[in-house]
């Protein structure tokens, strides 16, 4: 687990990963008029291909769909099945983290372990969590038999 903040180390700029590029990117092509939040995610499938997403508002709020969403679907729609790594673009200091229905989805496609990286717009690493600290005790595929 990574914390830079609590830390007191200096951010790392990952801008030459790809994932982190991704995600930095379609961060803005987000469509976000209401919240005026806009958030860009990439997922890196087993075999290394890159899918991303970003945050879709509309006017009836509880019909937005999340950047982690939008990244999954992609993989889906090409036929991925399984995700190595998650990184989440969103404004500001803070990190971004997924929320619980996006825990929820990154869970059904990845492992305990997954790493999932919250970055900064210009690409600094703000905190990196395994998807079991996120998502502790979680209720996966698995669990149906």
């Amino acid at each position: 687990m990574l914390d830079a903040r609590k830390a007191g180390k200096h951010k790392s700029v990952m801008e030459n990963d790809p994932l982190v590029r991704a995600a930095v990117d379609v961060r803005l092509r987000a469509y976000a008029p209401y919240s005026r939040f806009p958030v860009g995610a990439a997922v890196e499938t087993v075999d290394g291909r890159i899918f991303t997403g970003c945050n879709v508002e509309n006017a009836a709020y509880p019909e937005g769909s999340c950047a982690e969403a939008g990244a999954i679907a992609a993989m889906a729609a090409a036929g991925g099945r399984r995700i190595r790594r998650v990184v989440v673009c969103g404004g500001g200091a803070a990190p971004c983290t997924p929320c619980g229905g996006c825990r929820q989805k990154i869970r059904e496609f990845a492992a305990a372990e997954t790493p999932v990286i919250m970055v900064s717009p210009a690409g600094e690493r703000l905190l990196e969590r395994t998807l079991s600290d996120l998502l502790p005790d979680s209720f996966g595929p698995g669990n149906l038999g």
